[in-house]
């Protein structure tokens, strides 16, 4: 019989039980949290049952959401319950539950005090490759207080003006409290501690101690704060276990976000908005008109799944309607084709994408989010046409200027949740490894199309797979930029190039597009009897983030994530420094080789204490030099993305 998964579990109730046991519990807690999972059974009552030899049971009562919340739901029948090891092995071995898990929808809070309910969950969704990718933040004075100044290729492109959905009606200008500053430092000094000790070390207690400080971020109000400590443990637990979707450089964004954003709020000064809402606040958006564009599957590293669909107004505002539960694979898959909760709309999502809604009393969230309240009502209206208006604008922006607005937008939202969409005409060149070159249209730069999700039972990568077999194949892409990579889009829709004899040729019932997550490509789609403008001679696509040296700063600082102060300390000795900063330094990289010695420097420094004895060198100014270069590499990439893109 196979084990039953563990439900998820609320950072608190993992952090006080670790907390709870002996100094000498702690060091066996890793190796007994090793393979206890494989061993729960469900019961006759529902709940799980985890069996340690003869005389000790762990049972997990989780609530009504699933979610083990209270201390009381996790029992041990061994003598020293509830501060046993068996207890913190099995609640260790849980996932990490989500800040609001206990809550089986989000509250939305309308400009008339109405409370509304949407049909997407507060959850740290995946829709690429990857889990829990950093956002990248600018080097700016407030994200680097306190840091060493940096030099080099650090500035940004220009900032965008697009137009912004209605914004509700909160103060986002509080003042921090001092409650908020402690919770800051204490948040500071749990990460910087996690950051010395690296993936080798940062077993269950010390991401215990950051799940503390995080549960205390969260009652003091620092909500943004607590989702990027959040993502951090979660990082380290896959890194430990070696998971395949758990990249290092992941992890390093993760920790890169939860530091800069603590020193910030720790230091006093931060700006507007910067502890974050609990809460997505929703306004009134009045009646509006908004038609589909495309939609897509939504995965989460947490178990949740659905659909979010995207939508486009008159004025060319942008609009989500989501709709993501728990349920995994089985419900993103599902979800495609599920009615859509808005409003009494006789709608799937299938039709919304190629459709439109007219809504009346719409709320409408900051991040362009529609809301499902009381007072909202909907009615279908006809969709248009990628070349029509109001669609047809995003295909008419140059492809080099909208990622600069991208990327510009993501340096300063901190919480950015992913670039906003872009859409361009493109011809194929052909496949080149696990990517799809393509050559944006009237001689733009060559581009690789990246499957938007790479799972399997997800069409993605079987439909660039088929587009791939037809070179000089023109082509309608609508996407969202990898603005952590040169060049790269990760389309969510494909459809034909107006007025071009070789491109797709999808049924009418389609509108014009095929949703890449959805729609499956058959050989019908493609134009017959009708032959390409000749063969395509694969082109390498060029990628200054390769070929510029900064890999080996990024290489440094994975490093220290990986194998913590000491691994950075040994790299930055003897020949290896050599080999590190020279590079550096011959491609005009001053800044960057500079926070890469102080980096090395800071790791390799003894102390010595009053009798003249080596001591441990606190964690605060080794983390400090860490982001120092951490927020210098990403504001450089960040340039040398903008500029593979013109």
């Amino acid at each position: 019989m196979s084990p039953e998964p563990l439900p998820p579990v609320a950072p608190d109730v993992l952090a006080e039980a670790v907390e709870q046991l002996s100094a000498r519990l702690r060091k066996k807690l890793d190796a007994a949290i090793e393979g206890c999972a494989e061993h729960a059974v469900r019961t006759a009552d529902g709940s799980l049952d985890v069996r340690f030899g003869e005389d000790a049971l762990v049972t997990l009562r989780p609530g009504p959401s699933g979610t083990v919340t209270e201390a009381g739901q996790a029992v041990c029948t061994c003598l020293l319950a509830p501060r046993c090891l068996h207890r913190a092995a099995v609640l260790g071995a849980a996932p990490i539950a989500d800040a609001d898990a206990d809550a089986e929808t989000e509250t939305e809070t309308d400009t008339d005090t109405d409370t509304d309910t949407d049909t997407d969950t507060d959850t740290d969704t995946d829709t690429g490759t990857e889990t829990d990718t950093g956002t990248e933040m600018e080097a700016t004075p407030e994200t680097t207080a306190g840091l060493p100044e940096p030099t080099g290729p650090v500035d940004g492109p220009a900032p965008a003006t697009t137009e912004a959905a209605p914004t509700p009606s909160v103060d986002t200008a509080t003042p921090l409290t001092p409650a908020q500053v402690r919770a800051a430092t204490a948040l500071w000094e749990a990460a910087a501690e996690a950051l010395a000790a690296g993936v080798t070390a940062g077993g269950a207690v010390v991401q215990a101690e950051l799940l503390r400080a995080a549960h205390t971020a969260r009652l003091a109000g620092l909500p943004r704060a607590e989702a990027a400590a959040l993502r951090v443990v979660r990082g380290l637990r896959a890194a430990r276990e070696r998971g395949r979707a758990q990249r290092l450089g992941d992890l390093a964004g993760a920790f890169r976000d939860l530091l800069a954003g603590a020193a910030l709020l720790a230091s006093g000064t931060a700006g507007p908005g910067a502890a974050g809402v609990t809460r997505r606040a929703y306004a009134q958006g009045g009646s509006l008109r908004a038609y589909g564009l495309c939609r897509e599957p939504v995965l989460s590293a947490t178990g949740y799944g659905g659909v979010s669909t995207h939508l486009v107004g008159p004025d060319g505002s942008r609009y989500t309607v989501s709709d993501v539960r728990p349920g995994g694979l089985a419900r993103a898959r599902g979800a495609g084709s599920a009615s859509v909760a808005l409003g009494g709309a006789v709608l799937d999502h299938a039709g919304l994408a190629r459709g439109g809604l007219r809504i009346v009393g719409a709320t409408v969230s900051t991040d362009g989010r529609l809301g499902a309240g009381r007072g909202v009502s909907a009615t279908p209206l006809r969709g248009v046409d990628w070349s029509e208006e109001p669609a047809s604008a995003l295909f008419a922006r140059p492809v080099g200027e909208a990622v600069a607005a991208a990327l510009d937008d993501g340096a300063r939202e901190a919480d950015a949740p992913e670039a906003a969409l872009l859409g361009c005409d493109v011809e194929v060149v052909g496949a080149a490894g696990e990517y799809l070159v393509v050559r944006v249209a009237g001689d733009g730069p060559l581009l690789r199309l990246r499957p938007a999700h790479p799972h399997p039972e997800l069409p993605h990568a079987a439909n660039l797979r088929r587009i791939a077999e037809h070179p000089g194949l023109a082509l309608r892409v609508l996407g969202r930029p990898d603005l952590d990579r040169a060049a790269t889009l990760r389309p969510l829709a494909v459809g034909p190039v107006p007025g071009e004899a070789y491109t797709l040729r999808l049924p009418e019932e389609w509108l014009g597009r095929a949703d890449l997550g959805y729609d499956r490509l058959q050989g019908s789609h493609f134009p017959r009897g009708a032959t390409g403008p000749g063969p395509v001679a694969p082109a390498a696509v060029p990628d200054p983030l390769a070929d510029a040296p900064l890999w080996r700063v990024r290489r440094l600082l994975e490093t220290g994530v990986a194998g913590g102060r000491r691994a950075v300390a040994e790299a930055g000795r003897g020949t290896d420094a050599a080999a590190l900063l020279a590079p550096l330094r011959r491609a005009g990289l001053g800044g960057a080789a500079q926070l890469a010695a102080a980096l090395t420097a800071e790791a390799d420094r003894r102390p010595r204490d009053a009798f003249g004895r080596l001591t441990d060198a606190s964690a605060d100014g080794y983390a400090r030099a860490w982001l120092a270069s951490a927020v210098h590499l990403a504001a450089a990439e960040r340039s040398l993305v903008a500029a593979s893109w013109s």
